[in-house]
């Protein structure tokens, strides 16, 4: 844990318009396990999963032009020029290229960081802005870029999300398919003199909480690297965004709970005291759950807890700058104001921190 001393000073973010479930399920068609033939309709994914939409555009997001011109954006707000960046972050899990850092090469040419700006892309999930904060505040730089995606639907609309048979958790891959949606987002940080707010970050390796370590990655992807390299018999089968259904629900009800408790021993009224508090969308039922018992022990109110997973799908992690830029934009969240992005993810990692919002 640690004080901070970075502001927001400007944000953007872009996102399909979203999808609806039904037409999504007729378009993917996941194989009905129970009937041959037959495949499971938008009701009950809707049933399974609790969204009704979501951001998927394939074609949009094959272009990396969207990841650069919503950066520009966050730039543009933030008056700053892309030649006055010191550092600059990557957070993604799907890349464009996946060996050699290129997709830092390929964006940061795109839009126009100096050649002296060090390419750094972190391999994160949901928790990504989190890593990237406790990183950020440790640099000795002055204007800190953020830049962040999720292209989910050109991962997940292969055939091995919907029949594989040798990838331990095959018979529920087309979940992450249906979950897990398209979104960029990018965050302009401004080094100030003194402390703003807090930050910290855990593996949770060692302990989780008063438990031992937490020894699973939550999302198992073991293909396409030494152990299984492109060309090999389960390469394909092995390179998918296997969810671990039970060890997420447990590691984020207990991690989300972890990093409350340690906002409230660094910040005790962090609650009443920032503008708005937004969590990760990991699903309806998991972020509700959580935010559900915040309300019932503080006794906040829930319009001060943002919520964005039901309509867009899980965003990764540019799910809480999506809700932090909406609510940017209609004015709910005004220069000055304190902010709280508390997230978790696959790793596994979670962290979270409080800063002022100034763009």
């Amino acid at each position: 844990m640690s004080q901070i001393n970075v502001v927001i000073s400007g944000v953007s973010s872009f996102v399909a318009e979203p999808t609806s479930i039904d037409e999504w399920a007729d378009a993917y068609k996941v194989p009905d396990r129970q009937t041959e033939g037959r495949f499971l309709d938008g009701k009950m994914v809707e049933k399974i999963l609790g969204i009704k939409s979501k951001s998927w555009a394939p074609d949009v997001f094959r272009d990396p032009q969207v990841v650069v011109k919503t950066t520009k954006e966050a730039l543009q707000r933030a008056n700053v020029d892309a030649r006055d960046i010191d550092a600059a972050i990557i957070i993604t899990c799907s890349p464009f290229m996946v060996q050699l850092d290129q997709d830092a090469f390929l964006l940061y040419k795109g839009i126009g960081l100096r050649d002296n700006i060090v390419p750094i892309v972190l391999g994160a999930g949901c928790a990504g802005y989190a890593r990237a904060m406790a990183l950020a505040a440790q640099m000795m730089a002055k204007k800190i870029l953020l830049i962040s995606y999720s292209l989910s639907s050109l991962y997940t609309q292969t055939s091995v999300y919907k029949n594989n048979a040798v990838h331990p958790l095959g018979k529920s891959l087309w979940m992450s398919a249906a979950l897990f949606s398209d979104g960029v987002s990018a965050v302009v940080l401004n080094k100030q003199d003194r402390p703003t707010g807090y930050s910290f970050y855990s593996r949770d390796s060692e302990n989780f909480g008063h438990e031992e370590g937490f020894d699973d990655p939550l999302i198992h992807y073991t293909g396409g690297g030494a152990w299984d390299p492109p060309g090999t018999a389960n390469c394909e089968a092995l390179s998918c965004f296997a969810m671990a259904g039970s060890k997420i629900k447990e590691y984020y009800i207990k991690g989300m709970t972890l990093n409350h408790r340690q906002l409230m021993a660094l910040q005790p009224d962090y609650l009443t005291t920032v503008k708005k508090i937004y969590t990760h969308q990991a699903s309806p039922q998991l972020t509700n759950a959580f935010l559900d018992t915040l309300i019932k022990d503080h006794g906040i109110d829930r319009g001060k807890l943002g919520i964005n997973v039901v309509k867009y799908g899980n965003l990764v992690s540019t799910s809480t700058i999506k809700l932090l830029d909406d609510d940017i934009a209609s004015g709910v969240v005004a220069p000055g104001d304190k902010v709280c992005i508390s997230v978790v993810g696959a790793g596994p990692e979670r962290g979270a921190f409080i800063v002022p919002v100034i763009g």
